[in-house]
C-alpha cells in the first residue's frame, strides 16, 4: 500500500507547507466548523457527556470507530489519488464519502464544510486539481466533502500525508472539545487538558487510517449516530450537528 514514504510523497513537512495546514484548519478559515457539535450537543442534554473524563472517551470513540475513522480513510485515499493525478479515481473517493454519512446533519456537517473550503481554497490559491475534482462532482449533482477536499489540496500543496492528516484529525478534536467547552460547560483548562489526552488517540487513528485501504472501511459508533439523530429534533440547539 502507498504510505506518505512513497516516492511520490515529499520527504518532510516545509515552513510553507506547514502554514498552509494551520491557515486551513485554523477557527479562522472560514468552513464554520465552530457550528457543529457531531451529535455532542444531544449527548450533553442526555447527560452522556458531562465531564472531560467522559468527552475524552466519546471522542475517542469518534477518532477510532466512527467518523474520525472514515474521514482519516477517505482523506488518505483523496491524497494518493491527488498525488497519482488520477481524477476518475477522486470522483470515486467523492462518491464513496457521500455514502458513508450515518445522518442528515453528518452529511450536512461533511459537505457543508467542504463547499466552503473548496470556494475558498479556488478564491485564495487558484484552480487546480481540487478545482476539477469539484466541477466534477458538481457535474454529476454531488457536493464535495470535507475530508476529501483537504486530502486534495494537501496531496496539491506538497504536505506529507501523515502531517496533514495528523493536522486534519486533531482539528477535528479540537473542535468537539470546543463544542463540549460550552455546553457541559467545562471550564477552559479542562478543555486544554481533554484536547492534551487524545493525542494518543489522534496518532492511532493516524496510523490506522494510513493501513487501512477504503475496500475495508468500516465504522461502528452507532451511539454517535444516535445523538445526531435525535439532535435533528431537538428542541433547543446551538449547533447545526
Amino acid at each position: 500500500m502507498t504510505t506518505d514514504l512513497d516516492p511520490r510523497s515529499p520527504a518532510n513537512l516545509t515552513p510553507g507547507g506547514l502554514m498552509r495546514l494551520m491557515t486551513w484548519l485554523s477557527p479562522s478559515f472560514p468552513v464554520g466548523a465552530y457550528t457543529y457539535s457531531h451529535g455532542v450537543e444531544y449527548a450533553v442534554e442526555d447527560r452522556r457527556v458531562i465531564s472531560a473524563e467522559s468527552l475524552t472517551t466519546w471522542i475517542e470513540g469518534v477518532l477510532e470507530f466512527g467518523a474520525g475513522r472514515i474521514d482519516a480513510v477517505l482523506f488518505c485515499a483523496a491524497w494518493r489519488a491527488a498525488r497519482a493525478g488520477d481524477l476518475d479515481a477522486l470522483f470515486d473517493i467523492g462518491v464513496d464519502a457521500d455514502c458513508w454519512r450515518g445522518t442528515a446533519e453528518m452529511a450536512l456537517e461533511a459537505t457543508a464544510q467542504g463547499r466552503a473550503f473548496v470556494s475558498t481554497a479556488q478564491k485564495v490559491w487558484g484552480d487546480g486539481i481540487l478545482t476539477l475534482w469539484a466541477k466534477r462532482m458538481r457535474d454529476d449533482d454531488r457536493l464535495p466533502s470535507y475530508p476529501v477536499a483537504v486530502g486534495i489540496a494537501a496531496a496539491e500543496a506538497d504536505v506529507p500525508l501523515r502531517d496533514a492528516l495528523s493536522a486534519f484529525l486533531h482539528a477535528m478534536a479540537a473542535n468537539l472539545v470546543s463544542s463540549a467547552v460550552r455546553l457541559v460547560p467545562l471550564g477552559q483548562t479542562d478543555g486544554v487538558r481533554t484536547l492534551a489526552s487524545l493525542d494518543k488517540a489522534v496518532a492511532m487513528a493516524t496510523e490506522t487510517a494510513m493501513n487501512t485501504g477504503p475496500v475495508n472501511l468500516g465504522a461502528a459508533a452507532p451511539m454517535v449516530d444516535w445523538t445526531s439523530m435525535k439532535h435533528e429534533t431537538q428542541y433547543t440547539r446551538l449547533f447545526r450537528s
